[in-house]
């Protein structure tokens, strides 16, 4: 058995990086598309989500997608429900000692105050419990910067430090996302205002209690490094955010101690339609480069 505290230190100290695999209902049909399936290809949501089963399932039972490069994956609901052959996914990943952390968020409200807050979150503590007996990890939730507006990044952070709360009450590890988009004018300034609040949310935290950061590549190399380094973060995630997979790698190597945790720079070459020859060749060829940035 793969023990939670196991899943801990591996995520704690662990070499290697968090595969996102956690697109759900509105990036789907994008999701697909990328992997070479049109809406043509399926009538309707129930085989759009089977589509896209089949693919996350090609991935994790390659034989490249190991722990040997991998520490965790993101799951989209129905992926953590769902089966791989008879195995339920997170048990399946558990086997292959990779750990599994469920998307928990619904979506984004509308933008204000140049940020896009995550919409309400019903019925958390009952899905936790059952994502917990299900044998998953921790947590992901996104939100979204636009603008270096004071108010709206502070909403941000805030938000996402009281979901995080109710999370680790539950027993879980929650990874918090304030996303910066890439394509913001006011980029640095933006992580500058951000890292502020991170760090006043942070000394909030009692000493037990610990979260993961998942953050954009910073403008800045290693500008996160107080926070990589801070007593109550457990690690930090880049994210892609729509970067290619040699760009993101590039500004990786620059942040010592931040690890990736990519989705499209990691699914971005695979294709239905390739052989499992071709396919293999293409996930190994993103996953070995995505370790080596990850661990430079």
């Amino acid at each position: 058995m793969y023990t939670f505290q196991q899943q801990l230190e591996r995520i704690k100290d662990g070499k290697g990086f968090i595969a996102a695999l956690d697109q759900s209902g509105g990036s789907t049909p994008k999701a697909l598309l990328g992997y070479g399936v049109d809406e043509n290809q399926y009538k309707d949501e129930t085989e759009m989500f089977q589509r896209i089963h089949e693919m996350r399932s090609r991935v994790i039972t390659n034989n490249h997608f190991s722990s040997d490069k991998i520490l965790g994956v993101i799951l989209f609901e129905r992926t953590m429900k769902g089966l791989i052959g008879e195995e339920p996914v997170p048990s399946y990943l558990l086997n292959k000692k990779i750990v599994p952390f469920l998307k928990v968020d619904k979506g984004l409200e509308d933008l204000k105050d140049g940020v896009k807050l995550m919409k309400p979150i019903p019925n958390l503590e009952s899905r936790l419990k059952e994502a917990k007996d299900l044998g998953i990890f921790g947590t992901k939730m996104r939100s979204v910067i636009y603008e270096n507006n004071a108010k709206g990044i502070a909403a941000i952070v805030k938000q996402q430090f009281e979901f995080g709360l109710q999370i680790l009450a539950c027993g879980l590890i929650p990874i918090l996302e304030p996303e910066v988009d890439i394509h913001a004018k006011d980029k640095a300034e933006i992580e500058s205002t951000l890292k502020k609040n991170i760090r006043l949310e942070l000394d909030k935290l009692s000493k037990d209690q610990h979260i993961i950061l998942k953050l954009t590549l910073p403008t800045v190399a290693d500008f996160y490094k107080d926070l990589v380094n801070h007593a109550k973060v457990m690690r930090v995630f880049a994210l892609s955010g729509g970067y290619d997979i040699e760009t993101a790698n590039t500004l990786l190597e620059k942040n010592k101690g931040v690890i990736a945790s990519f989705s499209r720079a990691l699914l971005n070459d695979l294709k239905q339609q390739q052989s499992d020859d071709e396919f293999s060749t293409s996930l190994n060829h993103a996953i070995d480069s995505i370790y080596k940035a990850s661990i430079t």
